[in-house]
């Protein structure tokens, strides 16, 4: 299926309606199925249920369905807004996504819908014997239904937007991207050469963020010109009219005339950005919940330094690279995709910290225990940035500190001290 389909299908099913508007549909069909059941020789084997009694029961869900449903919207609108205000609106998108409470509000809106159904075809004599006994069984399974995803979901909703179970959550789908990247660090492309030529410049129409790249609709149209397509605009960086989406090379003088627009149209480019390709926005949301915890108006460092051991956790992921090589299976042979630049993540991720929390020495030895962490990961790009970013965060500690025992034990806990003195038993 084309990648612009399945990526904007991907984006519906994370619409609040989706599921609900499935389960109505599903529900209305249950209602109408069970009249099925009176064409069967089943009302030779069932006993007999009296129109009242599921009538009774009937009445009771539609009553009361329609409350909890009401009351799960408030519910998780406020759940919403706590992880909006506390954390960063940019977590908005992940909680609404949430599994638990988007299975909750469909089975009680289904189930409101489903009686209701029932109700207006058992009123008009629409079922046999079997067609009321089986709607008995469906009711009685809708209501256990009910009554098991009530408990689950009070369970989850005493969690959801909560600043642990945020934070989690966006390390979680940052965990994802960074996994996905690995796996293809060049999205299933080759890699980049540096002394080859740039070639001709290809300008985006619209500004925004790029959120999708259709790799295949490239390779098909590279293949048909006989070039070679290097890419700019990796998912998540924004693009405006000045800067190119991706560079063409022409392999032989006899290429088809390139058809620009359709070229345009494989990057997918959104006022926002999305978690599910794009590594830097996972790290970066995560720091902006850092910045806003170290504001003098929240002074809350212990989420800081719980950021920071998120932070470790995600950048160790690279450590799987060390020992097992990743197979990134070329499919695209004439598109060249860069790597992620782990310096780039770097900065994403410490250096807002480093900079809120500059004056605070708790959070900032923190960090250099962090970059010693990380440093013992072989590779060369991360232990150079460790070493930058831990002298980065001690200057910039040193500048605002103003005790001079906090500055001589933060100097003592630095990555680049424990190196000078490693270095010099050498």
């Amino acid at each position: 299926m084309n990648e612009n389909i399945l990526f904007v299908i991907q984006r519906i099913k994370e619409k609040l309606w989706f599921r609900p508007v499935i389960f109505c549909i599903l529900s209305i069909l249950g209602a109408l199925v069970a009249q099925l059941a009176d064409s069967t020789r089943l009302h030779e084997l069932v006993p007999e249920i009296k129109n009242e009694s599921l009538s009774e029961l009937l009445n009771v869900i539609a009553a009361s369905m329609l409350v909890i449903a009401t009351f799960t919207v408030g519910s998780m609108l406020s759940a919403f807004a706590a992880a909006s205000n506390t954390a960063t609106p940019r977590s908005l998108k992940l909680i609404i996504t949430d599994d638990v409470s988007q299975n909750a509000l469909s089975v009680f809106i289904g189930s409101f819908i489903f009686s209701i159904v029932a109700l207006v075809a058992l009123k008009n004599g629409y079922y046999g014997k079997a067609g009321l006994f089986t709607l008995f069984v469906f009711t009685l399974l809708f209501f256990s239904l009910v009554i098991l995803t009530f408990l689950r979901w009070v369970e989850r909703i005493s969690r959801l937007g909560r600043m642990g179970h945020t934070i989690k959550v966006i390390e979680d789908a940052t965990a994802n991207a960074i996994n996905n990247r690995l796996a293809s660090p060049t999205l299933h492309g080759i890699k980049v050469n540096p002394n080859q030529e740039k070639g001709i410049p290809i300008y985006s129409e619209l500004t925004g963020y790029v959120v999708k790249i259709n790799m295949a609709e490239l390779q098909k149209i590279a293949a048909k010109t006989d070039a070679v397509f290097t890419i700019n605009a990796l998912p998540g960086k924004f693009i405006s009219l000045d800067q190119p989406l991706l560079y063409i090379v022409s392999q032989t003088s006899n290429t088809a005339v390139v058809d620009y627009q359709t070229l345009k149209k494989a990057f997918t480019v959104s006022h926002m950005r999305y978690f599910d390709e794009d590594p830097r926005f996972g790290l970066i949301t995560l720091s902006e919940i850092a910045s806003r915890a170290l504001s003098p108006a929240v002074n809350d460092p212990g989420t800081a330094i719980q950021i920071i051991s998120s932070h470790v956790r995600l950048f160790t992921l690279w450590n799987i690279t060390v020992n097992t090589a990743p197979l990134n299976k070329v499919l695209y042979d004439r598109i060249a995709v860069p790597e992620l630049v782990i310096s780039d993540l770097f900065e994403d991720a410490f250096r807002p910290i480093a900079r809120d929390g500059a004056a605070n020495i708790e959070v900032m030895i923190r960090l250099q225990k962090a970059f010693c962490s990380l440093t013992n990961i072989a590779q060369k790009d991360i232990q150079a940035a460790c070493s930058h970013n831990s002298i980065q965060a001690f200057e910039r500690a040193k500048t605002t500190m103003k005790l001079e025992a906090d500055i001589l034990l933060l100097e003592k806990e630095s990555l680049f001290t424990k190196q000078f003195k490693q270095s010099a038993l050498l």
